[in-house]
């Protein structure tokens, strides 16, 4: 039985940014990735948990770097399971280089879902033993939540389309971090280096589905971001964590 699962991965031209550093919306992919991946070594592929009713939803993600993988990097990415408490999963990851060169950390929370019903599916209906590690990377990770009295701004409207949808027919998880570093300025992207970020998913967002991309000012070297829609529905919140 697989306890942890090392995905290896090298950055491509597509993955960097301007600075020819990773971005985060490409990182989150390949966190995804591994996470599946693991999965799929327990015996259980996506295509036989579709045929199944169930997927996986992505609650809150915490991801703390020392530094970004650059451009052509070969990264290794370690992740295991926390095991549930409750109805929810905690999935723990690190990421290195090719030189054992520690690069970051990051902790998760899932559900189980009936993607037909939209509902979170108690632990025990998972098929397959999941094993647990015996390692953390820190205490499990709280929900992002915007603090008390924040003023944010409207950034810009996103609409969801073509290019941010998954086959489960939302806006992928991933993707979220690019709308959340759209909201920085130019001075803010080229100054500084962005450590971490936190995010937590309220509601799915799907095709044609508008959001108003709402940011703080910065505050104790943290962005405050949320995406809603007109009529307030709350998509996500989360916090791009900045050096100064």
């Amino acid at each position: 039985m697989v306890e942890k699962w090392i995905e290896e991965y090298t950055i491509q031209s597509v993955d960097a940014d301007f600075k020819g550093d990773c971005r985060w919306s490409s990182l989150l992919s390949i966190l995804q990735r591994a996470a599946d991946r693991h999965i799929e070594a327990l015996g259980i592929s996506r295509e036989e948990m579709i045929e199944r009713g169930m997927g996986w939803m992505l609650i809150t993600l915490e991801l703390n770097m020392q530094r970004m993988p650059r451009d052509m990097e070969t990264v290794y990415v370690d992740t295991w399971s926390r095991g549930s408490k409750g109805a929810l999963w905690h999935r723990d990851y690190r990421i290195k280089n090719g030189d054992g060169e520690m690069l970051g950390e990051a902790r998760s929370v899932w559900a189980l879902v009936d993607i037909h019903k939209r509902k979170i599916l108690r632990p025990s209906m998972f098929p397959f033993e999941v094993p647990i590690g015996q390692e953390t990377v820190g205490e499990l990770p709280s929900k992002a939540v915007l603090p008390e009295g924040v003023q944010l701004d409207e950034a810009y409207t996103y609409m969801v389309r073509y290019s941010g949808i998954d086959t489960n027919g939302h806006l992928n998880n991933a993707r979220y971090a690019d709308l959340c570093f759209d909201v920085l300025d130019v001075q803010e992207l080229r100054e500084g280096q962005v450590t971490g970020f936190k995010i937590t998913y309220h509601n799915e967002a799907r095709l044609k589905d508008t959001m108003l991309i709402r940011r703080s000012v910065e505050e104790n070297n943290r962005v405050y971001v949320q995406g809603i829609s007109p009529d307030g529905t709350n998509f996500f919140e989360a916090a791009i964590v900045r050096e100064s």
